[in-house]
């Protein structure tokens, strides 16, 4: 059998004949550039996501880049991200002239830890980052209450959590992405709610951050060719916006799909004494963009050549920190060092997870992780 980490395949033949009609419509009618599908689709996903605004981009870095200028940050701000992350999160930060600031995540979620945040604050901290890794939401009630207390922005990172559900101690529920000021996504083709191509998006609950966001998307103009801001020119193209919408509909029934396999993974890999499953926070529900294991005693990297001899494919996200990486030398001091972060990109590794579950990949799957453990 051949398995893929996502199988973009499997999906496509069972809305196949949708999707197909979507493309053939924006062909058919020639708008492909911020065509009637574009409009249908920020509407639906507003909806979706019960937020009051969402601005379609062309990807997932462009927007975070245009919340950061959108939020009037200027050069030498400094921005707190987490440093087990993907490079957009802090790349942007660093493009735009301002300052990534890493902090330490939390060993079982992954996610930013709240606790030593005010270690790293200062009198140029203008924004924190959250990023809602592998499709759980970060501790957002902590996250807010400390933005709240030092006056900072708040931009998620939610490329990985579409659909994720976040609950306060209240038991209030919102989806991630609209929880903080500006919310980010990307529509990669692998991302749970992905297109065909790049795209992205931005949400927020604030008119006037909307109005921003939209103007600075489109060459900062509200009005064409006159021009209030610098902007930049970010869209969603029509034909992936076709794609998104017929994609949106079944992106419950994906979430389940990739639940049942993560479940499937769990009862199957939960007494390897060597393995730690993904850990589920009590209070935010899981999308698993990624199922991603701990693999203990220094033999990750030897399960995965083992693995790949099997033809099973898996992934590190991420093998080092962001502050290890060359583009990031500058902003760290020489020996700088987080020690979760350091744990975490020695132990951790994806495997394949769908939206189309097939118990007999996960049934080879688990067999052969047994067998390399056994």
């Amino acid at each position: 059998m051949k398995i893929q980490m996502v199988d973009l395949k499997s999906q496509y033949e069972k809305i196949k004949e949708e999707v197909n009609a979507g493309i053939q419509e924006c062909i058919d009618n020639t708008a492909f550039i911020n065509g009637p599908a574009v409009k249908e689709f920020q509407q639906e996903f507003e909806k979706y996501l019960n937020v009051k605004h969402v601005i379609p981009c062309a990807n997932g870095t462009d927007a975070l880049q245009i919340a950061m200028m959108a939020l009037d940050l200027k050069p030498g701000d400094e921005v707190i991200c987490p440093a087990f992350t993907y490079v957009a999160t802090a790349e942007v930060i660093g493009l735009l002239g301002l300052k990534p600031i890493m902090v330490d995540v939390d060993e079982n979620t992954f996610n930013i830890a709240p606790e030593g945040l005010e270690n790293y604050i200062t009198p140029k901290t203008k924004a924190i980052v959250p990023v809602h890794l592998y499709g759980q939401s970060a501790e957002m009630k902590k996250i807010l209450d400390f933005a709240e207390k030092h006056n900072l922005f708040v931009i998620e990172d939610n490329a990985q959590a579409i659909g994720s559900d976040y609950t306060f101690p209240d038991g209030t529920s919102m989806k991630t992405g609209t929880i903080g000021h500006i919310g980010c996504t990307s529509f990669f083709p692998s991302k749970n709610l992905g297109c065909y191509g790049d795209g992205g998006a931005l949400m927020t609950n604030d008119d006037d951050l909307a109005t921003k966001i939209r103007m600075i998307a489109n060459h900062g103009q509200q009005k064409k060719y006159y021009h209030k801001v610098l902007g930049c020119n970010s869209r969603l193209d029509t034909i992936q916006a076709a794609v998104l919408n017929v994609k949106l509909k079944h992106l419950d029934h994906y979430s389940a799909s990739r639940n049942q396999m993560a479940a499937y993974y769990d009862e199957n890999l939960k007494e390897i004494p060597e393995i730690q499953v993904p850990e589920r926070a009590k209070n935010a529900t899981h999308v698993f963009h990624q199922y991603t294991l701990k693999v203990k005693n220094g033999k990750r990297d030897a399960l995965q050549q083992y693995l790949a001899a099997k033809d099973i494919p898996s992934m590190i996200y991420y093998p080092l920190p962001l502050y290890r990486q060359e583009a990031f030398e500058q902003y760290v001091e020489e020996g700088f060092s987080l020690p979760v972060t350091e744990k975490l990109c020695s132990e951790v590794i994806s495997l394949p997870v769908h939206t189309e579950f097939n118990q007999q990949v996960s049934d080879y799957i688990i067999s052969e992780i047994k067998n390399f453990f056994n």
